[in-house]
């Protein structure tokens, strides 16, 4: 099982229509959401903004590339659903939110390891960094 980590907590996941592999989506053709590994190649993420959700793997905590192209996904127009999913630790939870994902899946495992307060203690992201504290 996994558990959805939002700004207001844990969840269940609600997302029932299934995932697919970017090669077998068209840009016109996103009923389902898609699937991309943390090598996806950015200049493949134009032809996919047109999709409900796109979920990017984090295979280890200490990749980053997820963060990237979620960025390069919200500059080129993605309005759907972001979801990281995997190694993604609370201690992450801002910076995965700032980089545009609406939400990460983790499993039961890392759940129980880094419970709900500890993620909810990130929630707060968009006042709690550096840019504000040096605006004053």
């Amino acid at each position: 099982m996994s558990v959805i980590v939002t700004d207001t907590g844990f969840a269940a996941d609600d997302w029932d229509c299934g995932f697919r592999g970017a090669e077998t989506v068209s840009a016109n053709d996103c009923p389902h959401a898609i699937d991309l590994p943390s090598d996806t190649a950015p200049d493949a993420l134009a032809r996919l903004t047109n999709a409900q959700m796109i979920r990017i793997d984090f295979p280890s905590s200490a990749d980053g590339r997820g963060f990237t192209l979620a960025q390069i996904l919200r500059r080129a127009g993605f309005t759907g659903r972001l979801r990281a999913r995997g190694h993604v630790l609370a201690d992450q939870y801002a910076m995965a939110r700032r980089s545009g994902f609406d939400e990460i899946e983790i499993g039961d495992a890392l759940a129980a390891r880094q419970p709900e307060p500890q993620w909810l203690a990130r929630a707060d992201w968009q006042s709690h960094n550096y840019q504000a504290r040096l605006r004053g």
